[in-house]
């Protein structure tokens, strides 16, 4: 599992980090975000519909967002 911190970026900061790592995420490798903010949390989703992404709010205001290839 490759984890990118986004823990105190916001947009577009996120979804720039988020691009880099997928360009070269081997498939069936699994890409871990954190973040705090949930503007992220909905860009992801809406971004990357051919991906499968999960997401989970691990505590209050921290959320996971787990990317994987199809």
């Amino acid at each position: 599992m490759i984890k990118v911190d986004c823990f105190g970026d916001i947009c577009p900061v996120p979804i720039i980090k988020i691009e880099k790592q997928l360009k070269t995420l081997p498939e069936g490798e699994v890409l871990e975000v954190v973040t705090d903010h949930s503007c992220t949390v909905e860009s992801v989703t809406n971004k990357y519909k051919k991906y499968k992404v999960e997401t989970e709010e691990v505590m209050n205001g921290v959320w996971e967002i787990r990317i994987s290839k199809p």
